[in-house]
């Protein structure tokens, strides 16, 4: 979730691209940076933490006069946040930006090493512009050198290209990773969203998957997916900045949600192939070992609860659960031979940190799964596993909650693999729903106005059952805290055999029972349990792909032949389940009350 700006006109650039990039600070980043080229001089800057520290570097600079920048912030998924690592990177007259990931990066660096180019970075970005200037090295003209790059490169990005080849052109190309254009007159400005461009300019055109093109001073050419020049098609820009930041959405979970296909296939990018997953793992460590033990709380608890099922079902492996708060104080038993995995959106969580102090302290091997590099979690652990989430605004978990669930599913792959629990056609079929998980929470439109329809019916009673079994049990859980969390109303998640034990003595006619009903696990049990809470007149809401007869209410979903993608597929409509019924009782769905975001103290 790294911030693109660029500009081509007369106007002093420098301020042009520092203010851009600050509107963009909210998606979160560890490093900016920004190149300018005036006729024949080239400049950049870099600076590892905030925009300030690279505005400090800056402060003597003016770029006034015909000319082109660029500027960049960075969230690592490449190397660790070093001024080397920063954006722009840099070829013999060249400079480029990215946002995304070169999925093939390895391969081209491994072709243009062979070739005899030197890498100073530890990215995957820097390969456009070294394989733009050997493509140059023959090229008509730079543009068609970049084209020719473009098509190399595979996986998601934007990206822009500036060169002394054609200093008064920026090149740009957009897959998988959001770019729009603005023009005000003459001049053009580039970005990653809405918000840098209001203000500047009135009009903007937001860029399709596969396009790329080059714009100069009064002039812009784009070509669509097929090679095939395209007409700009300008749109009006909003004209509230608050409004761009959310591109458009009501509030930042409501974007969150969104935004999870994007998420999830940048969490998958360059880490699966056909049989294998590289999850840039010292698999040293996981050596020797016949426990893990997942510590975290709140949705990574629940996390960590669904990955206990994937682990001991795919790895073979025992796997122990604990709250992080209650792990603190417990005087835990600690077998030498665990593996302690963190789980934390913030990688501040206090309870979680304070664990792996303990873990590292009894010399556990220890692994974090995190959305924030350079966190004080990730410093500590000995291995890392980013989510590469993006920045997540809204308090209630969304993204960060599905990007570490596939950072767990995959770890429990890798785990599998490496101890031959797995033979390789049910690893391969994984790995193929793996892939197809982004296609499954890129749902309709239509399905958040049906649940928005039914809200209304959910806003009186006196509670909420989530009900699920095996790792829907976790998913009912976080189902139930969504709702608790934004709507204030009392909700509980329970194993769904469970409820004959107790709490089924609270079914009544006003206790709502959201069932999770899946096709692929456990149907007929869950059916079961459903029925008996029917017998006693609950109310009864299923989500399944199969309507059930006593339900007072359904939610359809699509049929799955592999549980996860249930699991995902359900996720999302739990999440607007709370949504809507949070926006329907007029709450604040971004700053619920009493809560905070990341939770630094006990």
């Amino acid at each position: 979730m790294c911030g693109i700006v660029g500009y081509i006109g007369k106007k002093e650039k420098k301020n042009i691209i520092l203010n851009g990039l600050k509107e963009l600070e909210y998606r979160g980043y560890d490093s900016a940076g920004m190149a300018i080229i005036i006729g024949n001089e080239m400049s950049y800057y870099k600076a590892v933490g905030k925009l300030e520290n690279l505005a400090n570097k800056m402060k003597e600079c003016q770029y006034h006069g015909d000319g082109v920048a660029i500027g960049h912030t960075r969230w690592a998924t490449h190397g660790k946040p070093t001024e080397i690592n920063a954006h722009p990177h840099l070829g013999e007259y060249s400079f480029v930006i990215h946002n995304g990931i070169i999925e093939n990066y390895k391969e081209l660096k491994d072709e243009l090493e062979a070739s005899g180019v030197k890498f100073l970075s530890q990215t995957d970005t820097e390969v456009i512009v070294h394989l733009f200037e050997e493509y140059n090295k023959n090229a008509k003209t730079p543009f068609e050198a970049y084209k020719k790059t473009i098509s190399r490169l595979k996986g998601a990005y934007a990206t822009l290209l500036v060169t002394k080849a054609a200093p008064d052109e920026i090149f740009f190309a957009k897959n998988a990773a959001p770019l729009i254009i603005a023009r005000d007159g003459d001049e053009i400005y580039l970005s990653s969203s809405d918000s840098p461009l209001i203000g500047l300019a009135k009009e903007a055109i937001y860029l399709e998957d596969g396009s790329y093109g080059v714009a100069k001073l009064g002039n812009l050419t784009i070509f669509d997916e097929n090679n095939q020049e395209i007409k700009p098609n300008f749109t009006e820009l909003p004209k509230d900045k608050g409004y761009a930041l959310k591109d458009g959405y009501r509030f930042f979970m409501e974007k969150e949600i969104y935004e999870q296909s994007q998420v999830i296939a940048e969490c998958l990018m360059g880490r699966l192939s056909d049989d294998d997953l590289n999850l840039d793992i010292d698999i040293s460590l996981f050596n020797d070992i016949d426990e893990v033990v997942l510590c975290a709380c709140g949705t990574s608890y629940h996390a960590a609860l669904a990955a206990s099922y994937l682990l001991e079902r795919l790895a073979k492996i025992r796997a122990n659960v604990v709250v992080a708060s209650e792990f603190r104080y417990k005087e835990p038993f600690l077998n030498p031979n665990s593996l302690f995995i963190v789980i934390s959106q913030s990688g501040e969580t206090a309870d979680t940190l304070e664990a792996l102090k303990i873990a590292k302290n009894a010399n556990l091997k220890t692994l974090a799964i995190c959305n924030v590099d350079n966190s004080s979690i990730v410093r500590m652990a000995k291995e890392v596993l980013l989510t590469r989430a993006g920045i997540e605004k809204g308090v209630a978990s969304t993204k960060a909650f599905a990007t570490q669930m596939i950072c767990l599913w995959m770890l429990s792959l890798k785990l599998a693999k490496i101890r031959h629990t797995i033979d390789d056609k049910t690893l391969e079929n994984e790995i193929k729903t793996l892939r197809n998980i982004p296609s499954v929470v890129n749902f309709d439109k239509s399905l958040q106005e049906k649940i928005y329809r039914k809200a209304k019916h959910y806003v009186h009673g006196h509670g909420f059952f989530f009900i699920g079994r095996d790792i829907f049990y976790p998913l009912a859980l976080e189902g139930a805290l969504k709702l608790k969390e934004i709507s204030y109303l009392h909700a509980e998640g329970y194993p769904a055999g469970e409820m004959k034990h107790g709490p089924i003595a609270l079914a009544d006619e006003g206790l709502y029972t959201i069932a999770l009903l899946p096709q692929t696990i456990l149907y007929d049990k869950t059916k079961s349990n459903v029925e008996e809470l029917a017998a006693r007149d609950a109310f009864i809401t299923t989500i399944s792909p199969l309507e059930f007869e006593l339900s007072d209410d359904f939610i359809k979903i699509n049929s799955h032949s592999h549980p996860m993608s249930e699991f995902f597929e359900i996720m999302v409509v739990l999440q607007l389940f709370a949504l809507e019924i949070s926006i329907r009782l007029g709450n604040d769905v971004d700053m619920p009350r009493n809560l905070a975001k990341s939770v630094t103290v006990e």
